[in-house]
């Protein structure tokens, strides 16, 4: 039986499909593009299919020859209409694999583009990905302070409870800061080995500890949060834990929403996506100004309506970058139970990250434990100083996720290149430098140039007007010790970033101690700060310049991570 013979044959109906997408299942052995299957014309039976299938060859006419339903062996010429629909098929599938190349290097550009670029170009890039990353640093706290604004027109007893209730809500959430910084992480570093699946596991696994989490943060502010508001206001101020209890109970209800919202905003930025992250805020942070305003001016319901719409914001910004994760491809409302391999690679980065965390919190903490000590002035005008410089050194985090967000392609990708990564290191310090400066002028400009918008006490602007030259040489160097433990922190030394850190802490612990006991003052305190950020700043740098560091050393068996092929 002969080609041709099949081709006239008419006693079945034509084949209705020409998609050559199935082909592979059934003839596995061959490649594309180099091998295409031309499936038959309009006038080809159904019954022949899918063995009578004629085999060719761009470059050739017939390649292999057919085994027919009476297995029967078929090789014949074909006719310069068959060859013609089979290049065009080809083609056809050709340009259906060049729209998903197409569709990938879109997805995927702005993951690869930035490490081949200048470095001014790189910094522009960079900017461009900071700028938005900015914003969802300063979304939180702005959450709190526009509570605290609708709140403060109204009672003076709920303002004043709000102050306990804003910090159990608020500070204990840096508890949960290596979820944020391990999906980052994690997904950034699958990414840079292309895999997507891995991505969703990640994913998926960390999005169930987060709704874990979640509720046994529900079950503790439900059972416990009276007990805690009652230690922390103290026996003299009893009358405001009812008050700041209403408020944390319901805030507390957004604890999974809030968690699984930070899973999927690390993992957007892990992905170099910054903008979807930020719109998501922008709506949470309207909502909760318009809730404030419409349920505790109009509606009167106080410090319970402030709760309410900040609550509401925050679920409503947890669906939207849940939405914007699966808009990239990925199922974000999928959880997988860990298991004993994941909970040690989540561990191997939560812990460390912990520990540099806590140690970090713990130092500021310690700078106001002693400053109070000192009496009204100097707790005065230390706690508007240290207000003024937390505020001011959020606007360097972001270049702290820029380096993990693009540092694992260049240190664990398939096109390895640490002289990029150095370079890209490179343009964060130039950011990170200026960045710093501007901080540090315009941080220390206003409390030094219009100090009465805080206070307008003279003795505690004089102690505030003591502290200035190191609260601007700690702030300045801000920036660029944020790039360096980021830069680590993509590198996965983990050990050392930890290390390093509660060792700032021990040493700045004694000399504060120190400091306290003879007397220094609030200048000294601002000393050991500076002091506390310089180590930080040389400590880090060494590491990284250091030959057998991350950024030098071609061994990647340090980071346990095996080296990559080429794709």
């Amino acid at each position: 039986m002969h080609v041709q013979s099949l081709l006239q044959s008419s006693s079945h109906a034509p084949l209705q499909t020409h998609n050559p997408r199935f082909l592979p299942q059934s003839l596995p052995h061959l490649k594309k593009p180099s091998l295409s299957v031309s499936l038959a014309p309009p006038n080809f039976h159904n019954s022949f299919l899918p063995p009578d299938l004629v085999i060719f060859n761009s470059s050739s006419r017939l390649v292999t020859p057919c085994i027919s339903p009476s297995k029967e062996f078929v090789s014949d010429s074909v006719s310069e209409n068959e060859t013609s629909v089979a290049s065009n098929y080809l083609l056809v599938e050709e340009g259906e694999e060049k729209e998903e190349d197409e569709e990938e290097t879109r997805m995927v550009g702005s993951r690869q583009g930035l490490e081949s670029q200048s470095i001014w170009n790189q910094i522009k890039e960079i900017v461009m990905f900071t700028a938005p990353a900015t914003g969802l640093w300063i979304t939180g706290p702005l959450m709190s302070l526009i509570d605290t604004a609708v709140i403060g027109q109204g009672s003076s007893l709920e303002l004043a409870a709000l102050g306990p209730g804003t910090v159990l809500c608020d500070n204990m959430s840096y508890v949960f800061m290596f979820l944020s910084i391990s999906t980052s992480n994690l997904v950034a570093t699958s990414l840079a080995k292309q895999d997507k699946n891995e991505v969703q596991h990640q994913l998926s696994v960390l999005l169930f500890i987060a709704l874990t989490c979640g509720f046994l943060m529900i079950l503790f502010t439900k059972f416990l949060g009276t007990s805690v508001l009652t230690a922390f206001t103290g026996s003299s101020n009893l009358h405001l834990v009812p008050v700041a209890n209403t408020y944390v109970q319901i805030r507390g209800l957004a604890w999974p929403a809030i968690l699984i919202g930070w899973v999927a905003q690390s993992a957007s930025l892990g992905m170099k996506d910054s903008w979807g992250p930020l719109k998501a805020l922008a709506v949470a942070s309207a909502i909760n100004g318009i809730g404030d305003i419409v349920l505790c001016r109009f509606l009167d319901y106080g410090v319970a309506g402030a709760a309410w719409a900040t609550m509401v914001s925050q679920v409503v910004a947890a669906y939207m970058m849940i939405d914007s994760l699966n808009k990239k491809g990925y199922n974000a409302c999928s959880i997988k139970v860990p298991s004993p391999s994941d909970l040690v690679t989540i561990f191997g980065i939560a812990a460390p990250v912990f520990v540099m965390m806590i140690s970090k919190v713990a130092f500021y903490s310690l700078l106001v434990y002693f400053a109070t000590s000192m009496g009204t002035l100097s707790l005065a005008a230390h706690q508007v100083m240290i207000q003024a410089f937390m505020t001011c050194t959020v606007w360097g985090e972001p270049l702290s996720q820029t380096a993990q967000s693009f540092m694992p392609e260049l240190m664990y990708g398939s096109n390895r290149s640490l002289t990029k990564a150095r370079m890209l290191l490179k343009s964060l310090v130039i950011i990170g430098s200026i960045l710093g400066l501007l901080l540090g002028f315009f941080g220390t400009s206003i409390p030094w140039l219009f100090p009465t918008i805080f206070t307008p006490d003279q003795k505690v602007i004089q102690e505030m007007h003591k502290v200035l030259v190191p609260f601007f040489m700690a702030l300045a160097v801000t920036p660029c010790i944020l790039s360096f433990e980021g830069t680590l922190l993509a590198g996965r030394d983990l050990k050392f970033v930890s290390m390093s850190m509660s060792g700032c802490f021990s040493v700045g612990a004694l000399v504060l101690l120190v400091v306290s006991s003879r007397g220094y003052g609030l200048l000294g305190c601002w000393c050991t700060l500076l002091s506390f950020q310089w180590a930080r700043f040389f400590l880090t740098l060494q590491r990284l310049l250091s030959p057998n560091g991350i950024l030098f050393s071609e061994d990647l068996s340090q980071q346990q991570i095996q080296k990559l092929k080429a794709t």
